[in-house]
């Protein structure tokens, strides 16, 4: 009985840090020791398909017209948590991406921006507390998404111009996806001007869609 529930135990963690790996010198995510992982379902000229498992995050919400202004509150108030602001004291290693829940509206329109840090494998089954009234953990759940990748820096004008880009090529291709928010993902320092790498996430409805199944990449 004891062996069977710390065998239990055991596959818990194993599955709590399943979505967070090292980072690799042949990836784009590469400046911080631990990224988000996926497996990749298909790819097509305009976009790609992958996979993630459930993994733990520490948020926060902002409300705004802007995804700038609002970006910039919610990445201060989740730096002070990863800095020692929690409930233990501690000071957590930064992760990539960085991912912003984007609403779909007219931009005269204020939204509800949520900003998300990803926790390192050591602190994934039982993170800090945060002591941020406007800050809390949550874990994203086992999904699959479309992705378009860009350079250069993601501000609210090249983000849109991108999620834009990608619901039309996904249109064309006939795929369902949640059109209600799209994510805006950053995986590079303020401090880092060149080669940085940014994406659009929408969420997969249904089976994901590939222009040509010989597009295809199978995996085992």
């Amino acid at each position: 009985m004891i062996l069977l529930s710390g065998l239990v135990g055991v596959l818990l963690v194993l599955t709590a840090e399943a979505g967070v790996g090292k980072s690799s010198p042949d990836n784009f995510c590469t400046e911080t020791k631990e990224c988000l992982t996926f497996e990749k379902i298909c790819e097509t000229d305009d976009y790609e398909v992958r996979h993630y498992g459930p993994v733990k995050w520490v948020s926060t919400k902002e409300e705004s017209w802007s995804m700038d202004y609002a970006s910039m509150k919610a990445f201060g108030r989740l730096f002070n948590y990863i800095s020692g602001e929690n409930a233990e004291g501690k000071k957590i290693e930064m992760t990539a991406p960085v991912v912003v829940d984007v609403p779909d509206k007219w931009f005269w329109e204020k939204g509800i921006y949520t900003m998300s840090f990803l926790l390192p494998s050591d602190h994934q089954s039982n993170p800090p507390m945060p002591t941020d009234k406007e800050v809390y953990i949550h874990e994203s759940p086992d999904m699959k998404v479309y992705v378009q990748s860009y350079g250069g820096w993601m501000t609210c004008v090249s983000d849109g111009w991108h999620a834009h880009s990608l619901c039309e090529s996904l249109d064309m291709a006939d795929a369902k996806y949640d059109k209600d928010i799209h994510y805006g993902v950053g995986y590079n320092s303020p401090m880092a001007l060149f080669n940085r790498h940014n994406e659009v996430w929408y969420v997969v409805k249904g089976e994901p869609m590939c222009t040509s199944s010989s597009e295809e990449i199978m995996l085992n």
